[in-house]
């Protein structure tokens, strides 16, 4: 299974289990993942979600491969990816995520609607959807920005270069910086907590630290989801993707 999914003291485990690809997420992985977080929502045994991978590797991000082969079956907007994030964003139980090694592309936006977040200091994240000919997704525009400010979101986000675990924690990306043999405890032991704690406090009050920006960000989700889908098929994009599986620097100089 590339997402292996357990239950326990409260705790829903999300694991990414594909490491041959770097853990890189396809669509059935995608739609595996919303289906559970949308179960857990009515299922009172879960008051915790976890999404973790291995100490030495969350997510490289999208598989480019199966992402370009299924990103023109959107069902009404709601292709499994859109699915996940939506489930994620909306979930009304507290989320928490382990990130060890890379983080890249939606391996870090999704973190930006998690909760608690964790990383090794060896993890690096990326945002590098500029550099594929495409912009931001699922609410990042607004989100880093508002933790980050504006000069250091558009540094990750203009260049999309990967950046340190410090410098995640230093712009509000994630909670903690551990070494990577405590990662995964230090994330169940404090996922553990939250699921000691009355469970009804623990939803309301997260419903209450997002309820200020929940339309913002639906309105950003959106816009950047339109632009998105048509960026993908651009021409940048498409010398982008092709310069990526031929294995070659891609050349931009000819677009405007």
């Amino acid at each position: 299974m590339d997402i292996l999914s357990s239950k326990a003291n409260g705790i829903l485990t999300l694991e990414f289990n594909r490491p041959e690809r770097k853990n890189s997420i396809t669509t059935v992985m995608y739609q595996t993942m919303a289906d559970a977080i949308l179960a857990a929502e009515s299922d009172h045994e879960v008051r915790v979600i976890l999404i973790q991978g291995k100490a030495e590797l969350f997510t490289a991000g999208n598989d480019l491969e199966d992402f370009l082969k299924n990103s023109g079956t959107a069902d009404g907007g709601e292709r499994p990816v859109f699915k996940f994030m939506r489930a994620l964003s909306g979930a009304a139980k507290p989320v928490v995520a382990a990130v060890g090694g890379y983080a890249i592309g939606i391996g870090t936006t999704l973190l930006m609607h998690c909760d608690l977040v964790y990383a090794s200091d060896s993890a690096k994240f990326s945002v590098p959807f500029t550099q594929l000919g495409l912009c931001p997704e699922f609410g990042s525009s607004m989100l880093l920005p508002l933790n980050a400010g504006h000069a250091r979101a558009a540094e990750k986000l203009l260049l999309g270069e990967a950046f340190s675990a410090q410098e995640a924690y230093d712009m509000g990306i994630i909670s903690k910086i551990l070494p990577p043999a405590e990662l995964i405890g230090h994330a169940h032991a404090q996922a553990a907590k939250l699921a000691a704690l009355p469970p009804a406090s623990i939803r309301v009050t997260k419903r209450l630290m997002k309820s200020g920006r929940s339309e913002a960000l639906n309105n950003a989700i959106v816009t950047e989801s339109k632009l998105f889908s048509d960026m993908l098929q651009a021409p940048e994009a498409k010398e982008a993707f092709t310069a990526f599986f031929e294995k070659r620097k891609p050349d931009f100089s000819k677009f405007a």
